[in-house]
């Protein structure tokens, strides 16, 4: 078991970016499901799921994940996949980030996932987004 405020590792934090990666989806899918089962109830039958462009969804997945991290990092520190991995993201100093650090570390942890891979090899076990924005990732105790 971790100490609380020890910096979190690269198997903690990725397993919380796959839980939020699946809440991601999860969210996507509802939505979709959504859009269909409303055209049934104006249109009626068949039920048919929108089909979008890849890219136009690929474009709004990108934008629901970095809002969702971002904003769930900057009121309490902490996405769904942090809550249940018990980690926390903040400043150097322990604070939450401000809205703007939080969605930029959003944006370039989505855009970038493999920078979790830098963990093992910084001394503050910090991945590529949290030097970028000087944040921090820590074991929660609450």
């Amino acid at each position: 078991m971790s100490e609380e405020g020890e910096a979190a590792g690269l198997v903690t934090r990725g397993v919380a970016g796959l839980l939020d990666a699946l809440l991601v989806a999860l969210t996507g899918l509802a939505v979709q499901l959504g859009a269909g089962c409303t055209r049934l109830l104006l249109v009626g039958p068949p039920l048919r799921v929108p089909h979008w462009d890849g890219r136009l969804a690929g474009a709004i997945g990108w934008l629901f994940a970095v809002c969702y991290l971002g904003g769930a990092w900057a009121l309490t520190g902490q996405s769904v996949g942090g809550r249940l991995m018990g980690v926390r993201v903040g400043d150097r100093a322990g604070r939450r980030l401000g809205l703007l650090r939080a969605l930029v570390r959003a944006a370039l942890s989505v855009s970038f996932p493999l920078g979790l891979l830098w963990i093992p090899f910084s001394r503050r076990r910090a991945a590529v987004p949290d030097l970028v924005v000087r944040a921090a990732v820590h074991y929660d105790g609450r």
